[in-house]
């Protein structure tokens, strides 16, 4: 029957599975957990979802890929669950994340065009230039969440792409001076290492989204560096060895503070 049971409008927890792409396992844990409770029960015991049910899980699919943990996905649906607003508001901010994909998608169909041309004329990048690459791409993807990469790209195309040229030169001035400090054995709680550190912080959650989302972004962007510091300091304009010394020189700066 199109995908219903026998009783209209009412799905099987397999049934919605397939059509939504969610494993039955996850649907099983949303109903546990009271995210997408299943809204009946077959005369066997079955979960059967409604048409309600199929809007929220779509409400759940929708904050979930705009990075909101399940406990605040919860919190907001149990606040006003079938409130025009409410969904206008998912809906937008999905629309708003599509629209940021697709412009993605164009550049990129446009970098490969460009590619393509080379080729064309003969021109190829040489094997350093491809290794970079896919090393670059495969850090990113062991360190940041899809949602994770969809928030930075946003917030980087929020802020366009003069803003985000004027922060690199920024940072590339409060690195020399924080890295000036350094060479001089000035404190770390020195109120210009730690006017200098609160700047650079300031700089830094511009490109983060605020909240629990933003800072567990930050989190990943500082485990990534930790861990390879010397990879991604060799592409920067200072020393390797001195760069791998400023974190925890920013560490000890905020702790001062």
């Amino acid at each position: 029957m199109n995908g219903k049971d026998a009783i209209a409008g009412r799905w099987s927890i397999g049934e919605l599975a397939r059509a939504s792409g969610v494993t039955v396992r996850t649907l099983r844990h949303y109903d546990e957990i009271g995210l997408v409770p299943a809204g009946g029960r077959s005369a066997s015991g079955h979960r059967r979802y409604t048409a309600a049910d199929v809007r929220r899980l779509y409400q759940v699919r929708a904050l979930r890929s705009l990075g909101m943990p399940l406990g605040e996905i919860r919190e907001l649906l149990a606040s006003a669950p079938e409130d025009p607003a409410a969904m206008r508001a998912v809906l937008t901010a999905q629309l708003r994340r599509l629209t940021v994909r697709a412009e993605r998608t164009q550049r990129l169909i446009e970098q490969v065009g460009g590619l393509l041309r080379r080729l064309d004329e003969a021109s190829m990048p040489d094997s350093d230039q491809f290794m970079t690459t896919l090393e670059m791409i495969s850090m990113l993807d062991a360190y940041f969440t899809p949602e994770q990469r969809e928030e930075l790209a946003h917030r980087r195309d929020e802020l366009g792409a003069e803003a985000v040229e004027q922060a690199r030169t920024w940072f590339a001035e409060l690195v020399e001076q924080l890295l000036g400090h350094m060479d001089e054995g000035t404190p770390a709680g020195d109120p210009r290492v730690r006017d200098l550190v609160r700047r650079w912080d300031e700089l830094g959650a511009g490109f983060h989204a605020e909240g629990a989302s933003g800072e567990r972004t930050a989190a990943a962007a500082r485990l990534m560096w930790q861990e390879h510091r010397d990879r991604l300091s060799a592409a920067l304009p200072w020393p390797a060895e001195k760069m791998a010394g400023l974190p925890a020189y920013l560490e000890r700066a905020r702790a001062a503070g």
